[in-house]
C-alpha cells in the first residue's frame, strides 16, 4: 500500500505541474500580452537564426523609420551678393556695388540681354510656350545703372515722382540691373496688367516656376515689394527656389527670406 500511495502522489504532482503550465500559457495570450503588443506601435520584423546545434531561434528587430526629404536650404546662395541668382533687390536693398554690371550677359532677343543662366531658362520657356501656340516676347531685360538713371528721370518727368516710384526703381535699386529679370509680353498686351488676362500671361503664371521664374511683383503685395502688380515682370531665381516658393504658397522673396517689407525707400 505505501508504494501505491507514493505512486498516486507522484501522478498528482505531475498533473498539477501540467495544469499550471497550461494556465501560464493561456495567461500569456490573454489581455495583458495583447495590451503589451498594442502599446508598442513600432513595426517589427522577425528573423530566424539557426545555431550550430541546429536549433532555430527567432529575433525581433525594429523596422527602419521612413524619412522625408531634407528641409530646403535657404542659405545655399547669398541674397546679398550681386552675382548670386538669389540676390534680393528692393527699395531697402540696393545693388552692391551700386553700379554693378554682370560679366556674362547674352542676347535674348529684341536687342535685350540677360545673364547666361537666366537667358537659357527664358529661351526654353519661350520655346515650350510657342509649342502650344503661345508666343512670348521680351520687352525689356538687363538695364545698366546709367540706363536706369535715364529711365527713372523720364518716368518722374512723365508721371510725377510719387507715381513713378510705384513702378520705376531708382538707379541702383532695379532688379533689371541684376541681369536676371525680364519684362515679357504676348497676346496683344505688353508691359501692362492686361497681360495677366491673356492666354500667354496665364501660362507664364502657371508654368514659370518650372523654368526657375517667379512673378516678382504679385497682385496684392505692393506693401511688401514696393511695386504695384506687374504680371509681366519675371525674375529668375532657379527651379529649386521657384518650386519651393510655389509649393509653400509664398509669393515674394522678402517673405520667403524673412526680410523686412520694402514699400518705400529708407530716409
Amino acid at each position: 500500500m505505501p508504494s501505491r500511495r507514493r505512486w498516486l502522489l507522484a501522478v498528482g504532482v505531475v498533473v498539477l505541474l501540467l495544469a499550471g503550465g497550461a494556465v501560464a500559457l493561456v495567461g500569456g495570450l490573454g489581455p495583458t500580452a495583447a495590451h503589451s503588443r498594442a502599446a508598442d506601435p513600432t513595426p517589427r520584423t522577425t528573423t530566424a537564426a539557426t545555431s550550430a546545434a541546429g536549433t532555430t531561434t527567432a529575433t525581433n528587430t525594429a523596422a527602419p523609420s521612413p524619412t522625408g526629404p531634407p528641409p530646403f536650404d535657404r542659405t545655399r546662395y547669398s541674397i546679398d551678393d550681386a552675382t548670386s541668382i538669389w540676390v534680393v533687390v528692393d527699395k531697402l536693398r540696393p545693388m552692391n556695388p551700386i553700379d554693378y554690371a554682370p560679366a556674362d550677359l547674352v542676347d535674348v532677343g529684341n536687342g535685350h540681354q540677360m545673364r547666361a543662366e537666366a537667358a537659357a531658362a527664358l529661351q526654353q520657356m519661350f520655346a515650350d510656350s510657342a509649342a502650344q501656340s503661345l508666343r512670348l516676347t521680351v520687352d525689356s531685360a538687363y538695364r545698366s545703372y546709367p540706363y536706369q538713371q535715364n529711365t527713372f528721370a523720364s518716368g518722374v518727368a512723365r508721371l510725377g515722382e510719387a507715381q513713378a516710384l510705384r513702378g520705376i526703381a531708382k538707379p541702383g535699386y532695379s532688379e533689371h540691373q541684376t541681369g536676371l529679370t525680364a519684362d515679357i509680353g504676348g497676346g496683344g498686351c505688353e508691359i501692362d496688367p492686361c497681360f495677366a488676362t491673356t492666354a500667354q500671361g496665364r501660362w507664364v503664371a502657371e508654368n514659370g516656376y518650372r523654368y526657375g521664374f517667379v512673378i516678382r511683383y504679385p497682385d496684392g503685395a505692393e506693401g511688401v515689394t514696393g511695386y504695384r502688380y506687374e504680371p509681366w515682370h519675371v525674375r529668375y531665381v532657379g527651379v529649386d527656389l521657384a518650386t519651393e516658393m510655389r509649393t509653400g504658397g509664398v509669393t515674394t522673396l522678402e517673405q520667403f527670406f524673412d526680410l523686412p517689407a520694402a514699400p518705400s525707400y529708407a530716409g
